[in-house]
């Protein structure tokens, strides 16, 4: 793994989360100050913290402080290494499923009289 390549372990154990996966649907819509994310989840400010520093650990949210307030902001590119291995993994088991479906139907045609 290159130095820039996104860490796969890392970016599924963020998203297995749900209030992760919250956070990051709310952020899709543009920045947003920790405290207006913290509110939905009914978490305390810290808990909310937690689970920022895991989705920025797996570079999936950014986070900048000017003065008092911390703003969230996704980055989006970070889930294209996931949608890439998501897409080959399908295309793996597609043509696993074809070859399937080929030998049994090869062996249906073989049993028929």
């Amino acid at each position: 793994m290159t130095k820039h390549e996104p860490d796969l372990n890392l970016i599924f154990q963020a998203l297995c989360d749900p209030t992760r996966r919250a956070m990051l649907a709310r952020l899709a819509q543009g920045p947003l100050a920790v405290s207006e994310l913290a509110l939905p989840t009914g978490f305390a400010l810290p808990t909310v913290m937690r689970h920022l520093s895991v989705l920025e650990r797996a570079d999936l949210v950014h986070s900048e402080k000017t003065g008092r307030t911390r703003t969230c902001r996704n980055n989006p590119v970070a889930l294209v290494a996931t949608l890439d291995w998501m897409v080959q993994q399908r295309a793996l088991w597609e043509q696993r499923t074809d070859r399937l479906e080929a030998y049994v139907a090869t062996l249906m045609k073989s049993e028929s009289p």
